[in-house]
């Protein structure tokens, strides 16, 4: 079982607990003897311990009371002595044994969170390390699940594993011994009670354990739909598709609901079966007994702790039952968990990074060299033989069609993806001969979906630059056309902004994820992947101006729809079905490309194509 690897880690916590557990099981097997002692001995033997057991000894002794009491003897205060005595053995036993099932449900909580907490935190890592594409290959609702649930699942099976994986068949074998011990003959009984219990149990777990084995996929259903209607709930309600999100989600929770319900149900007939079980053995005991003890051969504390043991015997054997139930649930999870652990990035550092070739001052000069990329093996390729070289220091612009590849240019650049074919390279070095670190540390990047983490502005502009101060952030937020905005907040810097920047304009946010960009220190180009589609044509322009100015002698590189933004870029490329299909000024494609023409004549007036302000 997967599970049990997770606690080999914890070899010394787990030897611990396995002495608390024989502590506790000892304990626990020793008590029904001193019951037994109690009635046989303290109240029918009136506390004597040195006479033959039977049940003709105690009526002997019955009758001979008097003859105790005439020699100065008290059989009452003998019996009370007695029965103090066995009384007190039994406290200290059964707190001795409260004291190790405190300790190890102490440890076992301890160990099974700690666990929880390394898979969380491993899970992270892997995750965080992932491309695109494995993200993409999960889906982020069922990497969440698999972080939280299935690692809960994981935590929950530990725990009870440690406290129930050993000390079951201690007590099922510690049981089986003292009732050999008791009277071998009413063993059949236990043997059994054992059959009936082990047949019970496993037909309701050969039903129930092919829904427990699809329960975690439809978690993740649940998660991924939910996730998508709280994320396009704008969107949802502007289409007037309340009722038909509603009906998505309660289809899929429904399923579940179902799953679980049988699930469920089907297991709740395990405690019924088990107590009909052990009233049956009662009866079954007591019946078998009432003949021994009339004939003598046995005493009523031995029935009682023969009922007991038998009692012990059957509640441990359900107890691994359920163990039994829970570990092929857990081993799903760790399955699923251990698939994302061994999943390895498909975008991964160099032996031998070439870090020291990038230089660290002035642009970053950009090469494409016959890229072709896909993003499926078998699909159609997004990119295909694409060349082109942006000068250190130069702006450049990237514009085309939806679905041109444009976004891809930039992903393959950041090395989110790898090229299938050709060479992507900055000042002469393959994008994959250095590290991933080195290489982000290159460029200023503002991603298409312009997301913002909660928290301050003030940690969203100092994201990747903890040290810049309050100065810095202002003049970078004055260049990003942010400034004006951020003053009337209530804080300024300070004021806090909501998961996914939600509580500001689609043009805030943009502005902000550019500031952020911007005060990356050691960045010798800045990206922007349609960075300026919310923002009003007067912001707009201001904040190409301001980019001029501050961003002189770094490279710029923009995708973009809007033919305004990016005419005075010193060079425009043109890409058409995932094709380099013109390259140059805005004068130079309006003649020679008929792609970019068409571009530009639906977006701006003939004044403005001849040269006229934007």
């Amino acid at each position: 079982m997967r599970v049990f690897k997770y606690l080999a880690a914890h070899w010394r916590t787990i030897l611990v607990i396995v002495v608390l557990l024989l502590i506790q099981a000892f304990c626990d097997l020793a008590l029904p003897r001193y019951t037994a002692g109690i009635v046989d001995v303290g109240i029918l033997q009136f506390g004597i311990e040195d006479i033959s057991e039977g049940q003709a000894e105690q009526f002997a002794r019955a009758i001979a009371n008097q003859d105790y009491s005439t020699l100065g003897f008290d059989p009452q205060q003998t019996q009370l002595n007695y029965l103090l005595s066995v009384g007190a053995q039994m406290l200290g036993i059964t707190a001795l044994g409260a004291l190790a099932a405190i300790a190890i449900s102490f440890l076992a909580s301890r160990t099974a969170a700690t666990i929880a907490h390394d898979l969380r935190q491993r899970l992270f890592e892997r995750v965080v390390s992932f491309s695109d594409a494995e993200v993409q290959h999960f889906s982020a609702a069922s990497l969440i699940t698999r972080s939280t649930n299935d690692v809960q699942q994981i935590q929950q099976t530990c725990m009870i594993a440690m406290r129930m994986v050993l000390f079951a068949p201690m007590m099922a074998i510690g049981g089986i011994i003292m009732v050999l011990s008791t009277d071998v003959s009413m063993s059949w009984i236990i043997v059994l009670a054992i059959v009936v219990v082990i047949a019970s149990i496993g037909t309701l777990m050969a039903i129930a354990m092919p829904k427990f084995k699809i329960m975690q996929t439809l978690i993740d259903k649940v998660n991924l739909v939910a996730r998508e209607i709280i994320t396009g709930l704008p969107v949802i309600r502007a289409f007037n598709r309340q009722d038909y999100e509603k009906k998505r989600f309660d289809e899929a929770s429904t399923k579940l609901m179902r799953t679980q319900l049988f699930t469920t149900r089907t297991m709740t007939i395990m405690m019924p079966v088990v107590q009909l079980v052990m009233n049956g053995v009662s009866a079954l005991i007591v019946w078998t007994a009432a003949g021994y003890i009339d004939a003598g051969v046995m005493q009523t504390g031995e029935m009682i702790a023969f009922i007991n043991y038998a009692t012990v015997i059957i509640t441990s054997f359900m107890m691994m039952s359920m163990v039994a139930i829970m570990l092929p649930r857990a081993d799903i999870s760790a399955a699923r968990i251990d698939e994302v652990l061994a999943c390895h990035s498909s975008i991964q550092d160099p032996e031998t990074p070439q870090d020291d070739a990038l230089p660290t001052t002035g642009g970053a000069a950009i090469e494409f060299d016959q890229v072709t990329f896909a993003y499926d093996d078998a699909s159609e390729p997004v990119l295909g033989d694409v060349s082109f070289t942006i000068a250190p220091g130069s702006s450049t612009a990237i514009v085309g069609a939806t679905g041109s590849g444009k976004t891809t240019v930039l992903k393959l650049l950041m090395r989110f993806y790898d090229v299938c074919s050709g060479a992507v390279r900055v000042d002469g070095v393959d994008v994959r001969q250095v590290s991933q670190r080195a290489l982000h540390k290159q460029f200023g990047y503002v991603p298409q979906h312009s997301y913002l983490f909660s928290g301050p502005i003030a940690e969203t502009i100092g994201y990747a630059h903890e040290g810049i101060d309050e100065v810095g952030m202002e003049r970078i937020a004055q260049t990003a056309q942010a400034m004006d905005f951020i003053s009337e907040k209530e804080g300024g810097l300070s004021f806090e902004l909501s998961q996914g920047g939600t509580n500001v304009s689609g043009g805030q946010r943009q502005r902000l994820a550019i500031a952020r960009a911007l005060a990356q220190p050691e960045a010798r180009a800045f990206l922007f992947d349609d960075s300026f589609s919310a923002l009003d044509y007067a912001t707009d322009a201001a904040l190409r101006r301001s980019l001029r100015e501050d961003l002189a002698g770094k490279t710029v590189l923009i995708v973009a729809q809007r033919v305004a933004t990016i005419r005075d870029c010193d060079n425009i490329i043109v890409l058409d079905g995932g094709r380099v299909v013109g390259q140059g000024t805005h004068a130079e494609l309006l003649e020679s490309c008929t792609v970019y023409k068409e571009i530009a004549q639906s977006q701006l007036s003939e004044l403005e194509l001849g040269g006229g302000a934007a």
